[in-house]
């Protein structure tokens, strides 16, 4: 009863720490709004098998992540017209269930305190608070990769101590393997091939993978993800393989793909931001893993699951901070498994460079914490030009996580992650859900949408954009936004001359002007926005403009 209890509360907890900015943040560039106008159109158009932004195809991704949005979309009641919290909710439910997954799995390998550590951990570390509020696949797609792994680390433990293995665990493991491939591809299997294949060269025994029913498995997976698969080749006449695999993913293999390409040790330098505030912990953690790895068949699972994933992510030439976010809970549940040792073997001594990397970690949470702070305050600044009062509590949130967070003894007692991960769910309600929304200038799409209601002439008005063709801007303002050059916007004008708007740089009014003079028209600016678009970094002054009368 107290363990289901405990389940329920870090069920709560997650969904509460990303609660915060579901609503006020506004749809973030460009991978979340390309995500949501996609499904935007499945409501729109009642087609469920293909996946179009505009009239473009979109064919990076699997159907998995729309089908979960497009049914909160249905759920909420509000269509196509649902604000992009209806869509977030997904991300949200899905750090929540890889919480409640990594808690089941530290429980089951390492007792409840355990369990409950690495949920918190999960709950609480700025990779899960961020992706919790963004409307991707990488949340759901956590949630299906821990699920999966708990289940093969339960059958391997099982096996290496001769035991019976629970009937229901080789379910889990290929349900979510199949989800996780409607999700976002050969994510999850790499991940747990991965482990697998690092077990073994550690073993040279791999009898146990006879308990994973393998065959029976991937008929499961086969009958999950081919239906779809099998009508979307159809339906795009082999379109749909080509882009997301030999375009998307083998792209990302061979060559960073859209300017993401980075050198090995990204994930290294960024991994103090990401693991935030329990990176320290973490290291520690997994230093004294480290050490005893021919002792403790469970340690070697968990290391198994983290570093050959981290290592293939680092020598792929294209890199994303959440592509190793699948590998996180492997740490997580060394944070918990520390805690099961008594303090003077949890604490014993590092080795010397074992010392200098957690030294280097330390500093990496100072870094943070002072940066995160530093944001809170400095960012209002920079872009309102005035001070935000809830700077203060924000900045004062985070430097008291990074003082929770920081302990010279590697054992920290779960009051003291507990109180880590409260006070980080300040700082992120704070600085995601009150102090980002209210920097005003970075949210053009918000503003425009906002002037295009308050000036359209007609109920059909069709918006057309010239230099700022942000996704955002065709999910608030309209599919049929036309994302064009300032020659489009004229012929966007003249075309409709009643009710057509166009969006374009002040720069450009005089040049605007001189498209229409040729028909004897001129525009009007009904409104000017102000900006900076963060996706690009340009400064931007746009008129709103419709035809003279």
């Amino acid at each position: 009863m107290a363990l289901n209890r405990n389940y329920i509360l870090l069920f709560l907890f997650s969904l509460v720490m990303t609660l915060s900015g579901l609503a006020s943040l506004p749809p973030i560039d460009r991978d979340e709004s390309r995500f949501v106008q996609a499904t935007k159109q499945m409501a729109e158009s009642g087609d469920y098998v293909d996946i179009r932004f505009q009239e473009a195809s979109r064919y990076q991704k699997p159907i998995g992540i729309y089908w979960l949005q497009s049914a909160a979309v249905t759920l909420s009641g509000k269509g196509a017209e649902a604000p992009i919290w209806v869509y977030r909710t997904i991300s949200a439910l899905g750090i929540a269930i890889a919480v409640l997954a990594i808690a089941w799995t530290g429980t089951n390998l390492f007792g409840p305190n355990a369990g409950i550590a690495a949920g918190l951990v999960m709950a609480a570390i700025f990779a899960t608070a961020f992706e919790g509020r963004d409307a991707k696949t990488d949340a759901m797609l956590l949630a299906c990769c821990v699920a999966a792994q708990g289940a093969l680390a339960q059958i391997y433990l099982a096996s290496r101590r001769n035991e019976p293995v629970a009937g229901h665990l080789w379910w889990i493991f290929w349900i979510a393997q199949g989800a996780a491939i409607l999700i976002k591809g050969p994510i999850a299997p790499l991940l747990s091939a991965l482990t697998i294949a690092a077990l073994f060269a550690f073993e040279r025994d791999g009898r146990w993978l006879s308990k994973l029913k393998i065959g029976r498995g991937l008929l499961l997976v086969v009958v999950i993800a081919l239906p779809w698969l099998a009508a979307i080749t159809w339906k795009s006449h082999g379109a749909f393989l080509q882009q997301a695999v030999g375009k998307d993913m083998l792209g990302k293999v061979a060559s960073g793909e859209e300017s993401h390409g980075l050198p090995p040790g990204f994930y290294m330098l960024t991994y103090s931001l990401f693991m935030w505030p329990f990176g320290l912990i973490a290291v520690g953690a997994g230093l004294q893993a480290l050490n005893r790895l021919r002792d403790d068949v469970r340690l070697r699972f968990c290391l198994a699951w983290y570093i050959p994933f981290w290592l293939v992510f680092e020598l792929i030439p294209t890199k994303l901070p959440h592509y190793v976010l699948p590998a996180y809970p492997g740490m997580a549940l060394l944070i918990g498994w520390l805690l099961t040792l008594q303090p003077e073997d949890a604490n014993a001594p590092l080795k010397r460079w074992q010392q200098w990397l957690w030294w280097s970690t330390a500093f990496g949470l100072a870094v943070v914490s002072l940066g995160l702070a530093a944001v809170c305050i400095g960012a209002p600044i920079y872009l309102t030009h005035s001070f935000s009062w809830w700077s203060i509590p924000a900045a004062t949130a985070a430097l008291g996580t990074g003082y929770f967070a920081f302990s010279r003894q590697l054992q920290v007692p779960l009051p003291r992650i507990g109180a880590t991960a409260a006070c980080a769910g300040i700082t992120y309600a704070l600085l995601f859900g009150v102090i980002a929304p209210s920097l005003k200038p970075i949210w053009l799409s918000p503003a425009i949408k906002q002037a295009v209601l308050a000036n359209k002439p007609c109920d059909t008005t069709v918006l057309a954009s010239a230099r700022f063709q942000e996704p955002s801007l065709v999910f608030l303002v309209g599919t049929k936004t036309v994302l064009t050059d300032v020659g489009g916007v004229a012929q966007h004008l003249l075309a409709d001359p009643a009710c057509a708007l166009g969006l374009a740089p002040i720069e450009d009014e005089q040049k605007l002007n001189g498209m229409l003079s040729a028909q004897g028209k001129s525009v009007n600016r009904v409104a000017e926005i102000d900006g900076l678009n963060y996706s690009s970094g340009d400064k931007l002054s746009l008129g709103l403009y419709r035809v003279a009368p």
